[in-house]
């Protein structure tokens, strides 16, 4: 498969240097500068338009530091749609009524060659996450990727050392951290203060494990580039369960089928055990032993911390904290604790408080000026997928498994063998 060229740094060199007067800048790639001003526009591509990135396109044209120049998809309906919904909106703004400077493709290495993109914006089934964020830090795009943010363990910390190398300003979708009335993190907060006393238990309500892909196979709609949907993950015939026809209102199930995702249990997981890390200040670790149920369960896995910790699969939707003094359940819309107390007692000014955000995507548009590490970074989007892909694991395997959260290994071999899975060719991590 060709690759993309590398653009000429301008766009992202610009946006740089607006930072390097009031912070200093670790150094960057060869091919990426600092920026010129602060008041540029953020110009951003869309890479993958169903429902969740149609949602993030309509609060990025919100922004008005932003223009969205280029969206793409492999389905033509929804690209076609989305490339209308930017230009309708930036018309608003003409004397005219008329706007045409957004671009449609249908093959994202053709958008990330363009060198007036500075930042993308990922909402692609989880199979194709890691590369295509691969490709843009090739390219020298800074990234908003869509949770979960991995298929599997190895691909991530590829991913991270990529980030790293590169000092991409990178946010995963895990917006729970900053949105939602801050609710996880007043949670948060109080429960890192003490305020149920030493945290015993974790549990963590979302959904089960992925199974095999079984879907009968269809023939391929004209208007959909299927070898392009399936790309790294394991091929089979198309199924519009997996990429449903032109414009829908629902979540595709690819999300149930382990070829493209993890399950119920990896797509709320990604956010409510992305919480629990938070709550536990292990945004850079995780457990050291994974206890499945009994065979064919599929709730009830037990993560084990090196403090003694216990996390449950299973419980409320949403996230229930267990201490010494008290509980504390949070969820989308519900904040609650017993004592009352823990909750309705203002912490006092001494006491530590989270990184505060509440906007997640106008935090990452702000870093990407200051050049510093969003609320949810590219490690703690690794490690809060990590603790779904632990928990499929366990319930695949149905023994008792010891984990090494530093090296990211197990002590069974073959459990080592599913943290990795290589791209279908001609895909490579090698960009």
């Amino acid at each position: 498969m060709p690759q993309s060229p590398r653009p000429t740094p301008t766009r992202r060199a610009m946006l740089q240097a607006s930072a390097a007067a009031s912070v200093a800048l670790t150094t960057r790639s060869a091919w990426a500068t600092p920026r010129a001003t602060a008041n540029d526009r953020i110009n951003l591509g869309f890479i993958g338009i169903g429902m969740m990135g149609r949602g993030h396109l309509g609060g990025f044209l919100n922004h008005g530091d932003v223009q969205v120049v280029a969206v793409c998809d492999v389905e033509q309906t929804r690209l076609k749609n989305a490339q209308e919904q930017v230009e309708a909106k930036y018309a608003q703004a003409t004397r005219d009524g008329n706007y045409s400077g957004c671009a449609a493709y249908g093959d994202f290495r053709e958008l990330l060659a363009r060198d007036d993109i500075d930042a993308v914006v990922i909402a692609t089934p989880d199979h194709w996450h890691v590369l295509n964020c691969m490709h843009a830090i090739k390219a020298g795009k800074d990234i908003y990727c869509e949770k979960p943010l991995t298929h599997h363990i190895g691909e991530g910390r590829k991913l991270v050392d990529m980030v790293r190398a590169h000092d991409t300003v990178f946010q995963t979708g895990s917006q729970q951290r900053s949105e939602f009335g801050g609710k996880f993190r007043t949670a948060v907060d109080a429960i890192r203060a003490g305020r149920i006393g030493e945290l015993r238990t974790v549990r963590v309500g979302v959904g089960g494990p992925p199974v095999a892909c079984d879907l009968p196979e269809q023939e391929a709609p004209a208007d959909v580039d299927w070898e392009m949907w399936v790309g790294p993950a394991p091929y089979r015939g198309y199924s519009e369960v997996l990429c449903p026809k032109g414009m829908h209102g629902h979540f595709p199930a690819f999300r149930n089928y382990r070829e493209y995702a993890g399950g119920g249990l990896a797509d709320m997981g990604a956010h409510h055990f992305d919480i629990a890390q938070w709550a536990m200040d292990r945004d850079a670790s995780g457990p050291t032993r994974i206890i499945p149920p009994g065979p064919d369960a599929t709730t009830g896995l037990r993560f084990v911390y090196d403090d003694g910790v216990e996390m449950f699969h299973g419980g409320p939707s949403g996230c229930t904290f267990e201490g010494t003094e008290g509980m504390i359940y949070v969820d989308r819309g519900e904040l609650r604790s017993e004592p009352a107390a823990a909750l309705e007692q203002p912490l006092p000014d001494t006491a530590p408080r989270v990184y505060l955000s509440e906007d997640h995507k106008r935090n990452w548009l702000d870093c990407i000026r200051s050049r510093k590490r969003p609320i949810c970074d590219v490690e703690i989007g690794h490690r809060s997928a990590s603790i779904c892909h632990l928990a499929n694991i366990g319930y695949r395997l149905g023994r008792e498994l010891a984990w090494d959260p530093r090296a990211e290994r197990f002590d069974d071999d073959e459990a080592n063998q599913l943290l990795n899975r290589d791209p279908r060719g001609p895909w490579t991590y090698d960009v």
